[in-house]
This record gives structure tokens, C-alpha cells and sequence, in this order.
């Protein structure tokens, strides 16, 4: 980590609560990803002030925090990451504030046997957990628990909440399985343009494959794209996804390879990996973004 980074840490005037327009102070609490500050808000409802430092179309495993985002992580009373080095380039940042208040990564509770271990991410785990709702559910649980050991005084209305909301992700995880499951299983097949649907895939019965890895970080050669061109032309598939976080170029490449094969496959859409749509929409939440992709991918293969 440079110098200056240590040094802001360091000298940064702490506040650990911010106002509201009426005035009212609330403590903050830092979220990495949109996922996790969605979920934090569905718990906390107006009782804290969560923001979320990676925004719409955010790539998480390339992020580098900001002078701004390194200020709020000094003033939150609370740091909540996914883990899993999803944040790869976060690490050190958030190592150093564990030192002096609660950074907690939201799957460290999550049974190792139920991750998947992937030889090719340095044999790390996957970090993409939020594609199986079920997951997710046990990582909105550690933020529940989390939250209501740090403010007890809020532990009946956050437990509350966090019941209606994993409610909620019970009913979206069937609805995603009824709607996938509405494919024929030799369409059940979702590419994209890297790792990041593993969960989803062995969660809801697809076959998953990206041209990278688990992580952007990881580079794609011509035998990659000429590999997953054969996959694709082998097996007829009707068409590949655009993630909303990852740069279009590595899919394209794909799309030019089929077209050079005779079999000019369709592009069938914007699919949210890493990261939410636009504040304010459907898409902007944790439910809205996992429905708007069953309904792109069911749409496209079909």
C-alpha cells in the first residue's frame, strides 16, 4: 500500500455518524459491493446510514478504493466486504481498519463444503456466493447477526426485518428455479463472458461457461475463444450474455468466432454479474437485479 494511503488512514478525523435531512444522526456502515449494502438497508431500514462504495457497473475484482472511499471507510462504525478476495485489490485497506472497529466479510460463516473451490483461482474459492439465493440468505444472516451484536438496542427491529427480507429470498430462490427449469435441459446452457455464474449453475441446474476465469484479472488467449467457439457450434447454442460490469470485448470476440464458423449466434443480453443496475430501479436491488437476469436468460434461450 503507498504511504499516502497509510498516512489518510491514520490521520483522518474519525466520525462515526452522519445526519440525515432532519437532522437525526445515524451511524454509518460501509458496504463494498451494491449487493451487500442492498441487503444491510433491507435489515437496518432507517436506522443506520449504509452506503455502498462500489456502484453500477463496477468491476469489484479491479477496484481500487478512492481518496473518498478511504475517508467513509475511516468514519464508518462498521465495514462490511464480500470476502472470498473478491476484493482483491482491497485487502490491504481492509486488513489495516480491522484493526480498530468491525470489517466483517459477509461469507465467513458460510460452510466451506457448500463454496466452490476453483483450481484455477490460485485454488481460492469462488467469491460469486449472491448467484445461489440460498447463499445469500446465509450471508444476509451474518449481516443480521453482525449488526444486532454491535447495536444491541436495535436487535428485535433488525432480527424483524431480517425475517421479512430472507422471506423473500425463500420465494425469489424457487421462482428462479421454477422459471430456469421452464428450459429444455439442452438449453440450460449460460455464457458469459467470465466465471462469475458458477453458483447459479450448479444451484439451479445450468451448464456455465465463461471465457475467463473466476476473476477479470485473469487473460484469455486465442485458444479460449477458439475452444468456446467449437463449444458453441457443437452444441447449437442460441446465444451468449454481456455482463454489465466486464468490457464487452472478450464476448465479442466470441461472437466474431461463430460468425467465422458459419453460425452467426446472437448476443442476448445484458446480464448484472459484480454489480447492481442504476439506483432507483428494480434492477438497483439485490431481487430486482437476480429476476431481471432469470427473465434476459430465459428470454434469449428459449
Amino acid at each position: 500500500m503507498r504511504s499516502w494511503v497509510l498516512g489518510l488512514l491514520a490521520v483522518l478525523a474519525v466520525s462515526c455518524s452522519q445526519g440525515d435531512k432532519s437532522g437525526v444522526q445515524r451511524p454509518l456502515i460501509v458496504a463494498t459491493t451494491g449487493m451487500i449494502g442492498d441487503a444491510l438497508m433491507n435489515i437496518a431500514g432507517d436506522t443506520l446510514n449504509v452506503v455502498s462504495i462500489m456502484g453500477p457497473g463496477v468491476d469489484p475484482h479491479l477496484y481500487k478504493a478512492t481518496q473518498g472511499d478511504l475517508t467513509r471507510l475511516s468514519r464508518a462504525e462498521m465495514i462490511f466486504y464480500n470476502g472470498l478476495h473478491l476484493e482483491g485489490k482491497m485487502g490491504e485497506v481492509l486488513e489495516k481498519l480491522g484493526r480498530t472497529k468491525p470489517v466483517i466479510a459477509v461469507t465467513e460463516d458460510i460452510d466451506k463444503s457448500k463454496l466452490r473451490k476453483v483450481p484455477e483461482f490460485n485454488n481460492n474459492y469462488d467469491p460469486h456466493i449472491w448467484f445461489d439465493v440460498s447463499l445469500w440468505k446465509e450471508a444476509v444472516l451474518t449481516m443480521n447477526s453482525e449488526l444486532g451484536e454491535q447495536y444491541p438496542e436495535l436487535k428485535d427491529h433488525f432480527d424483524e426485518n431480517a425475517s421479512k427480507y430472507t422471506q423473500a429470498l425463500d420465494t425469489l430462490h424457487i421462482w428462479v428455479k421454477e422459471n430456469i427449469l421452464r428450459l429444455p435441459e439442452e438449453k440450460r446452457v449460460l455464457i458469459t463472458a467470465h466465471d462469475a455464474f458458477g453458483y447459479f449453475g450448479v444451484a439451479y441446474d445450468m451448464e456455465v461457461r465463461g471465457l475467463q476465469g473466476i476473476s477479470t484479472l485473469s487473460e484469455f488467449g486465442l485458444r479460449d475463444i477458439s475452444d468456446l467457439v467449437d463449444y458453441i457450434v457443437d452444441n447449437k447454442i442460441k446465444a451468449v450474455f454481456v455482463e454489465t460490469s466486464v468490457s464487452e470485448r472478450a464476448i465479442n470476440a466470441v461472437v466474431e468466432g461463430c460468425k467465422e464458423r458459419g453460425f452467426p449466434i446472437k448476443i442476448g443480453g445484458n446480464l448484472y454479474s459484480d454489480a447492481m443496475g442504476n439506483p432507483g430501479t428494480e434492477e438497483g436491488t439485490y431481487i430486482g437485479m437476480v429476476k431481471s437476469n432469470v427473465i434476459t436468460i430465459y428470454e434469449s434461450l428459449k
